[in-house]
């Protein structure tokens, strides 16, 4: 059976479909996990999630240890990492799915390479595609076959958070070429790459981006999306082949 890592929301363990096998705390050279990890499975798929802001939700995305993060997953026999994350919608809509083909940095100060030079070596990996392109084949795939709409390809623009842009910040993005903007693509999918896993993001447009919608970006009416989002990603994953 093929184990599939999973980086997402806390929401994730109480989707009704997942049968939780047991949780294991995992040592790292690069300090603790951002949670325990949790075995599980859904449907014919092997799991291994971990809620990349804690269990509790108490980790903002500037100070998760993503080194830790990848590091266990590797550890635990992971070859693809699905990352699940909230996003605002630059050119996307409240709602779509989308599975991002290429990223923007705009944050700055985290941990973002293995190779740090402390080992004495130096290493650079090819980044022209962030994203693993069979895994985001896949995605698609199992997006038709559950009969969602799915976005097939985008450009994610990575900040800093935990606030949320100005308006005249998400114009700068957009005239980047950016589509949704979220805070934690990126160091996740430049680290699984240094670890030779294939990664892939499956955004949930949960919000415009500021300036694009009508009004102030509420808690409310991103819970809302979220909760519609959640049941698609159950959804998506119980059709993975």
């Amino acid at each position: 059976m093929r184990k599939i890592g999973i980086i997402g929301g806390t929401g994730f363990t109480r989707m009704k479909q997942l049968e939780i096998i047991h949780r294991e705390v995992v040592n790292t050279p690069y300090g603790e996990a951002s949670a325990p990890l949790t075995h599980g499975r859904l449907g014919n798929l092997e799991l291994l999630f971990l809620p990349r802001h804690g269990s509790g939700h108490n980790i903002p995305p500037h100070r998760i240890n993503y080194r830790a993060n990848i590091w266990a997953m590797k550890e635990l026999g992971v070859e693809q990492i699905i990352g699940f994350a909230t996003v605002g919608g630059i050119t996307q809509p409240p709602q779509a799915m989308v599975i991002p083909d290429q990223l923007i940095d705009y944050s700055w100060s985290r941990e973002q390479t293995f190779f740090d030079g402390e080992d004495g070596q130096v290493s650079h990996v090819d980044f022209t595609e962030p994203f693993c392109g069979e895994l985001r084949q896949i995605l698609t795939n199992a997006a038709l076959g559950a009969g969602i709409d799915i976005v097939t390809e985008g450009v994610y623009g990575v900040t800093q958070g935990p606030r949320l842009e100005t308006a005249a910040e998400i114009n700068r993005m957009q005239a980047d070429g950016c589509d949704v903007v979220g805070m934690t693509a990126l160091p996740e999918a430049a680290l699984a790459r240094e670890k030779g896993l294939c990664y892939a993001t499956c955004a949930i447009v949960v919000n415009w981006a500021a300036g694009k919608g009508d009004g102030a970006i509420t808690q409310e009416l991103i819970d809302a999306h979220l909760e519609i989002g959640t049941a698609s990603i159950g959804s998506l994953l119980q059709h993975i082949k």
